[in-house]
């Protein structure tokens, strides 16, 4: 009888140790639908899938992502809201496609010329107030943002030379949504808010005569150059940060550790970004030059008359309280490294 008792008693433990350990399972498991705008082909891709790979590892196959390549599921600039309303879990793409929401976005995602590389742009975000301030944001509109991945100053294309300011004049290009428009209007250029994925076509077709997309590398991923003979290297105009962003209140149900994981792992994307693009970048300008390709260095003049009008587009374009503030932040960490006066 006391045999009995005890396998029993053995029995009934193992199976609450079993329980206690399937609910601990249940509990630590996440599945996250996240879209990005990139193409697998891209050096970004292929880097959103390392970063795929970095946190199945370090959870131990806890976190499960499905990821949506050249944005499968939504248009690009709908991927903040399609994860916002449940349709997706995260979007990999960028806080500038929403300045229709809000001003704000854009100096979460892109200052148009204010930081000089990524280092730069990162050292505000963790070394300042940069999560604080974008989380400010985020969090009205259902996100959570999570982390940037920044590659480095964009390279236009373009099928006319682009020397120089005046260059820009009767220039159609595609252009993202933003201060972008705004700052290239003023310098007498027509741009054409379009999705990231026809940008190929309307080139192809000259409905536009260029294109703000990527950085050099990037670029070559789209098949721009194909069409496009000109462009300038190295970049000055954008360095927009791809954002990862998750619903809230799928963040806030995720386990503090698959938080961490998270996080960290986007620090470290950027990090492998920002060097690998800027060792590519150097390789592709190489390449581009030996097929024929116009590479035009702008000379200081050139690029002082952009900066003055992107700093009087940033006051002109922080309408709302949020983007004051945001731009009032950067500003003042701007003017403690001495990078602007």
């Amino acid at each position: 009888m006391q045999k009995h008792l005890k396998n029993a008693a053995l029995s009934a433990t193992v199976l609450a140790m079993a329980t206690v350990v399937g609910t601990a399972t249940a509990a630590d498991s996440t599945k996250l639908r996240i879209q990005t705008h990139f193409s697998q082909e891209q050096l970004s891709g292929e880097m959103a899938a390392e970063f795929i790979e970095d946190i199945s590892s370090m959870s131990n196959g806890e976190i499960e992502v499905e990821m949506f390549y050249s944005s499968a599921v939504v248009k690009s600039t709908e991927t903040f809201d399609a994860a916002a309303t449940g349709i997706l879990d995260c979007d990999m793409t960028g806080g500038a496609y929403q300045t229709g929401k809000n001003a704000a976005f854009q100096f979460a995602g892109d200052l148009m010329g204010g930081y000089q590389n990524p280092y730069q742009q990162m050292a505000w975000l963790l070394h300042a107030d940069g999560y604080t301030k974008i989380n400010e944001l985020y969090n009205k509109y259902d996100m959570e943002f999570v982390g940037w991945w920044i590659p480095g100053p964009e390279s236009l294309s373009s099928t006319k030379p682009i020397r120089n300011a005046e260059d820009f004049k009767n220039w159609k290009f595609r252009s993202p949504p933003g201060m972008a428009t705004m700052i290239f209007k003023n310098l007498g250029a027509s741009p054409i808010v379009m999705d990231f994925n026809e940008i190929f076509t309307a080139l192809e077709s000259g409905i536009i005569d260029g294109a703000d997309a990527a950085n050099l590398t990037n670029n070559v991923g789209l098949g721009l150059y194909d069409i496009a003979e000109h462009t300038n290297y190295p970049g000055f105009h954008s360095m927009p940060a791809d954002h990862l962003a998750c619903n809230k209140d799928v963040w806030d149900g995720m386990p503090e550790h698959h938080k961490s994981i998270m996080k960290v792992a986007m620090q470290a994307l950027a990090l492998r970004n920002a060097t690998a693009n800027e060792v590519a970048n150097a390789q592709t300008a190489k390449d581009l030059k030996a097929k024929g390709v116009n590479l035009y260095e702008w000379s200081p003049e050139d690029l002082q008359a952009y900066r003055d009008a992107v700093q009087a587009g940033w006051t002109e374009f922080a309408t709302t309280p949020e983007s004051k503030s945001l731009l009032e932040s950067h500003m003042g960490f701007l003017k403690d490294l001495g990078a602007m006066k």
